[in-house]
């Protein structure tokens, strides 16, 4: 119930300021007027009195008579004050008062209605039980304005709560209109036929409305036949509605289910449905729920014939759902303003069976199970020879006890029981099972089941909806001793005992013997016992209609709550409301993903599906968008075809695409045509022979390369065409091959759907082309930032609406201890998301059930200039609050409380209009629902905040692997791997390469300059910068092969070190730093690493000290005794040692065996001589013999999860042969097999050309200086040494080296 709409007065005020004008049924101007006031005291009664002045009758608005309003006997949950109004009246709003000069007033208390006075209807707010609340004194009045009006001719008030120092007091008024309606009763048997007038209505617009009761659960309401012989069913199936279409007149013509709306509509109340059709878009509406869908078209120009009402003839019944009429009450059907059940009073319409213009109903009284303690006790007086109990239930849960009875004469209990939704029986004694009996299926389904027990002769049987029956066959009389339990026990030593759930749903027609129970008695307190129970009302409440659960996620429930199974969506939450994908390929890089395929969803928890994307990971995170024909396309000369055609049908679907173009940073798709005889725009004067069609549905004339409406391709714009007068090369018509090429990158105009072609029809015409992938980078939603950089700044933004659910996310960065991030007020609700403290986030809310916090406490502060992640979410069953990686917080919002959040206010981001303690720092990528605000955009003009926020590497600094350094970018951050002997996007990519016994990479070093020039003098100073005290050296390898040489580094001074496998496969490191010495020899551990498997070491030395680490063992610490300095480093070679005139004799005969097997990131300090050799063989000091390619021989993952990074070339599958004609993917069979046979002869010639260039080395020349040179590119491959022995980089600092 929304408290909010309350207020407390007085007296009682002018109703006009208390009810704004409400529409209904009635037309009237005002729906307020006082209903009770006037009315007799007969018309008032209750379920006890205090004394003769304490009436019911006394209970009317600021009367005095008597005690002064009413009191019941004893102030308790189980009282009600009851009220018949004269006939069925649109009630709007009701007002509550104490009982006069007392302490006797009522603080809380439900409002029901009914048409007959039994089977009560509380009134729903919100799609839940509202409680209003009521007074604080015996004399103000609280008055309440319904949101819903209501339909009913009895109230009834129930007090929950009342003064704790007084009893239960009370006076009360109504407020509302005359209700005017026409009824039609229907027996099942009978229906209306109606005939509109085709000149009256509208072709392309129809509108049905009407109101229904029933207490069956399947009918047909609705048959409309059209001319056509199409047809439209409304059935009530099982207590749904549902909209059904069949094309033509034939029965077996297929059937077309449209929609399924409402639930529990069996419930012998009044439901409103409505059907509008304008063109093919439909409204279907109950009670508040809409669906809308689309018609087929052979149904959205169809003129209705004949609409049966209330059912039809047998032939129409076999085109339903439920095959059989309606049997209810029907009321106010109007079809396009005509009421149908006036026109059936005035013989206009026919008239087919027993329709009676009244609304007759059965009564019968339900009664609700509805907490723990819920039972209901009636006693057993029959003493025949049979045994015979029945009673009709409807529940969701799956168990729960339905009855059980001491059996006579101590011979055992009976129990029957819901288990796993089965009707079960068991007969017990002394825990020993004497009968167990299943009957019945899916009986939690919310629809009323009948259950039978009976027992007679020795058998006892158990049926569930008088079919499905059990029996068996038992030597116990089976008869109740003395009482009879439903739903659970009393927890009062009355000797029931409940070893199974309790019982919570509806119960009503429960019959011992065949005499049903008097249930009114049993509220009356005349028969039985019964505690915590809903007379006269069957409370239950479908949880999952209107379903909550959003994005196909699959509604299950029990009594008190819904649960959402959310596998196969792509989104997860109490109400799958929240996506587990990434917006983008960029927010996926930013959490160091490499490339490969991904499901991007680009608006997180709005309407959009996810969509699977391939993401090229490289500077840039690239989305990369496929079609079905990114191939060279041939075509060729075709008589009688002017013009070819072309579409394309992309991997995602329009919405997507639409949505990741505008989020992009920039867009581009390659558009590329090859020709021969075949003009393109026919520039510079004619009109143009092709065009392309773009995501909007324009068509365009300018081609890739150029700038829209310039008719031109991109040698026009440039100036460079073959053929100055043309604006593209194809246009000179040529008869050598040319071609047109670039890049459309205007993003309104992206993605190319279709493609003309004109040009092909001549004698010798010939043409190709390409359309490439949609490929976008930069995501604008993901760096969008704000820097608020005063306490009383922040940017507004129109309301948040997130009635029923609702999220936000961003991130942050601040040095301060406390500040709010967003508020949004509305007249009580709320939502605020605020830093609290260092520590502590804080999610606020209000959406009528007063403030809640949702709270997450961080073991470290998030105050550090780092970006942190929150996400906060606010749905109808819980809220949740999630900061970076720390277990989210989670708040279960109230059983049947307020559901809406309700905003008026604008939003406020980094602070508020009222509060003084406002956000400093940044926030960037704030998202309401799947929308991103455009901070950018605000903080712009608004004084206090800036846009954009730099240092990223504070952040993500860490994805940068393996000594890869954060190079920061004004929207987020680059991996340089010039250091590391790794590459890829984060530094993470292996470079490998498999070695034969005649590879060898050798890297260089100049001579030093005392060696060249044999000067003395200058030679100190000049060693002193070749000088090394310490290598920091690691390498991956996999090889069968012992012994073997790894690693071989030796210098001008014929020092060495090496790095080898002995014939034990042991590794062994070899130093000779001194002439005069011999060369000390360093052991790892005994393992024989010639095994075939990946080992990876790494030796370190500064100064004397050594240490060798093989895979994850532990390190070894050894000593040099020798010289510790490595004077003028000469080379470092991995394979074979080519100049091993001076090698040491052990190393030659390592040497002439070569190396075989797989070499991994090799380093050398800062040096990757393998790097260098494989990425960039021209422009480092690297000389290559033998065959070397890259290779995954090194990687230590039998399979990688990710796809291969790759590089988009626009020139993938473009080349020339011989004359210049493009190989292609010709449309012809025999242009495929003749580009075939060609692809084939280039693919061998270029492989046999690359083995060849293999084999031949290239060496570079020495350096001429040692100091960087100025304009030096960042590929430069000089790389002097840095003598620094506590430096871990031996490359000096102020240098780079882009190639290793």
């Amino acid at each position: 119930m929304d408290l909010r709409g309350s207020h407390t007065i007085g007296m009682i005020l002018p109703l006009y300021l208390i009810f704004p004008f409400i529409t209904g049924s009635t037309s009237k101007e005002s729906c307020d007027s006082p209903l009770v006031s006037g009315l007799p005291q007969s018309a008032f009664t209750s379920s006890s009195e205090l004394s003769s002045s304490h009436g019911p009758g006394f209970a009317k608005l600021n009367r005095r008579d008597g005690a002064g309003g009413w009191s019941p006997l004893d102030s308790n949950k189980y009282q009600w004050l009851e009220i018949k109004l004269e006939q069925r009246t649109e009630i709007t709003g009701v007002s509550s008062q104490g009982r006069y000069g007392s302490s006797d007033w009522v603080t809380r208390y439900l409002l029901m209605f009914s048409d007959t006075g039994h089977n009560w209807r509380p009134y729903r707010q919100e799609d839940s039980i509202g409680a209003f609340s009521g007074n604080s004194n015996a004399d103000s009045v609280v008055m309440y304005k319904l949101q819903q009006p209501v339909v009913a001719q009895y109230l009834r008030i129930l007090p929950l709560d009342w003064n704790p120092n007084g009893r239960i007091g009370l006076r009360l008024e109504a407020y509302g209109c005359q209700y005017r309606s026409d009824v039609a009763g229907f027996d099942g048997a009978a229906h209306l036929l109606y005939r509109p007038d085709p000149g009256v209505n509208p072709a392309d617009k129809d509108m049905l409305s009407m109101n229904f009761k029933t207490m069956q659960s399947s009918g047909l309401l609705l048959h409309m036949e059209a001319h056509s012989g199409h047809t439209l069913t409304l059935d009530l199936f099982k207590g749904r509605l549902v909209l059904q279409l069949r094309k033509g007149r034939a029965l077996s013509a297929d059937f077309h289910p449209l929609w399924s709306v409402g639930s529990l509509l069996d419930d012998q109340h009044w439901h409103h449905v409505s059907i509008e059709r304008v063109r093919g878009l439909v409204n279907f509406t109950v009670d508040k729920n809409t669906q809308q869908f689309q018609l087929p078209e052979y149904w959205s120009r169809s003129e209705i014939d004949e609409i049966s009402v209330g059912g039809s003839s047998p032939s129409g019944l076999q085109k339903s759902h439920s095959r059989r009429n309606f049997h209810g009450c029907l009321e106010n059907v109007f079809y396009n303003g005509v009421s149908v059940i006036d026109g059936a009073k005035e013989k206009r319409v026919a008239i087919t069976g027993n329709v009676s213009f009244a609304c007759s109903e059965s009564i019968e009284v339900p009664v609700t199970f509805a907490g723990p303690r819920s039972f209901l006790a009636v006693p057993w007086v029959s003493g025949g020879e049979s045994v015979s109990v029945s009673l009709e239930f409807r529940t969701w849960n799956k168990a729960g006890l339905l009855m059980t009875f001491d059996l006579q004469q101590n011979a055992g209990t009976l129990w029957l029981y819901l288990s796993e939704a089965k009707a079960r029986l068991q007969i017990q004694k002394s825990g020993r099972i004497l009968t167990d009996v299943t009957a019945g299926v899916n009986l939690n389904d919310g629809q009323w089941h009948r259950l039978e027990l009976a027992i007679r002769r020795g058998r006892l049987a158990v049926t569930v909806d008088q079919t499905d029956s059990s029996a068996v066959a038992t030597s116990v009389f089976a008869a109740p001793d003395s009482v009879l339990f439903l739903g659970g026990c009393p927890g009062d030593g009355s000797g029931c005992r409940n070893p199974f759930n309790v019982f919570q749903g509806c119960m009503r027609l429960i019959r011992t013997d065949g005499a049903l129970v008097d249930l009114i008695k049993v509220q009356q307190m005349l028969l039985g016992n019964f505690s915590d129970l809903q007379m006269d009302v069957c409370g239950i409440v479908d949880r999952c209609s209107p379903n909550h659960c959003e994005h196909g996620g699959k509604c299950s429930q029990s009594w008190s709550t819904f649960h959402c199974n959310c596998s196969a969506t792509g989104y997860s939450g109490a109400t799958c409301h929240s996506s587990i994908y990434e917006a983008s390929c960029e927010a996926y890089k930013h959490k160091g993903n490499t490339s490969g395929f991904y499901y991007i969803d680009v608006d997180g928890s709005g309407p959009i599906k996810p969509q699977l994307i391939y993401c090229n990971m490289s500077d840039k995170a690239w989305m990369v968008i496929q079609h079905n024909n990114t191939e060279l396309t041939k075509l060729k000369t075709s008589s009688g075809i002017n013009q070819h055609l072309a579409h394309f049908n992309y991997s995602a679907d329009a919405e997507q695409i639409r949505a990741v173009i505008s989020q992009s940073e920039h867009c581009e798709q390659e558009l590329s045509y090859h020709c021969r005889k075949s003009r393109l725009l026919n520039t510079p004067d004619g009109a143009p022979f092709s065009w392309w069609v773009g995501g909007s549905g324009e068509a365009h004339m300018y081609w890739g390369g150029a700038v829209p409406g310039s008719q031109q391709c991109a040698c026009g714009l440039q100036g460079n065409c073959v053929h100055p007068e043309h604006f593209c090369n194809c246009d000179a018509d040529s008869k050598d091959w040319s071609n047109d090429s670039g890049l459309l990158a205007h993003k309104e105009h992206l993605p190319v759907q279709s493609l003309a072609l004109g040009d092909i029809s001549r004698s010798g015409s010939e043409a190709a082309y390409r359309v490439g992938p949609l490929q976008c980078y930069g995501d604008g939603n993901f760096w969008n930032t704000a820097y608020f950089n005063k306490e009383t700044s922040y940017l507004h933004f129109p309301t948040f609406h997130g009635e029923l659910s609702a999220d936000i996310s961003f991130l942050f960065k601040t040095s301060s201890s406390s500040g709010v991030f967003l508020e949004n007020l509305g007249f009580k609700d709320f939502i605020r998301i605020e830093l609290s403290s260092p520590t502590e986030v804080v999610f606020s809310f209000d959406v009528g059930n007063g403030p809640l916090d949702v709270r997450v406490q961080t073991p470290s502060a998030l105050n550090d200039e780092r970006w942190h992640h929150v996400r906060a979410e606010r749905n109808v069953k819980e809220a949740s609050l999630c900061v970076d990686q720390h277990p989210a917080a989670v708040q279960k919002a109230p059983a049947d409380g307020h559901i809406h959040l309700q905003l008026n206010s604008q939003l406020f981001v980094g602070g508020t209009a009222s509060r003084q303690k406002g956000f400093l720092g940044c926030i960037r990528s704030l998202k309401l629902n799947g929308r991103t605000l455009d901070l950018e955009e605000r903080a712009a003009i608004t004084p206090g905040v800036s846009a954009g926020c730099p240092g990223h590497c504070s952040s993500y600094g860490g994805l940068c692997l393996n000594h890869g350094s954060c190079v920061e970018k004004y929207s987020g951050f680059t991996c340089d791997c010039s250091l590391s002997p790794f590459t890829g996007t984060f530094c993470h990519k292996e470079l490998s390469a498999f070695f034969k016994p005649g590879t060898s990479v050798t890297y260089t070093f100049k001579e030093p300059y005392e060696l060249n020039r044999n000067i003395s003098a200058q030679s100190s100073s000049i060693y002193s910068d070749l000088t090394l005290r310490g290598e920091n050296i690691s390498l991956s390898f996999r090889t069968s092969q012992a012994p073997a040489l790894l690693l071989y580094v030796n210098s001008y001074y014929r020092e060495y070190l090496s790095i080898l496998l002995n014939r034990n496969g042991h590794l062994d490191v070899k130093y000779k730093l001194a002439h005069s010495r011999e060369a000390e020899v360093f052991r790892a551990s005994g393992r024989n690493l010639a095994n075939g498997q990946l080992h990876r070491v790494s030796v370190q030395r500064l100064a004397e000290t050594l240490s060798i680490q093989v895979d994850q063992h532990e390190k070894e610490e050894f000593n040099l005794t020798s010289d510790t300095e490595f004077n003028a480093i000469k080379s470092i070679v991995i394979g074979k040692v080519l100049d091993s005139g001076e090698v040491d004799p052990e190393i030659g005969r390592l040497n002439a065996l070569g190396f075989t097997g797989c070499l991994s990131v090799v380093q050398f300090n800062s040096i990757s001589p393998l790097k260098a050799a494989l990425l960039y063989p021209d422009t480092s000091p690297v000389i290559v013999t033998g065959s070397l390619s890259e290779s995954g021989c090194g990687s230590s993952l039998l399979s990688n999860p990710h796809a291969a990074e790759t590089t988009h070339s626009l020139t993938d599958h473009v080349g020339t042969v011989g004359t210049g004609e493009p190989i292609v993917n010709a449309i012809n069979g025999d242009s495929a097999l003749i580009g075939g046979v060609i692809a084939v002869v280039i693919f061998v010639s270029l492989s046999a050309l690359a083995v060849t260039a293999r084999f031949l080395y290239r060496r570079k020349e020495t350096f001429q200086s040692q100091e960087p040179k100025a304009g030096k590119t960042d590929d430069s491959p000089e790389t002097p040494f840095n003598t620094d022995p506590n430096s871990q980089s031996i490359i000096s600092d102020n240098q780079k080296e882009y190639f290793i």
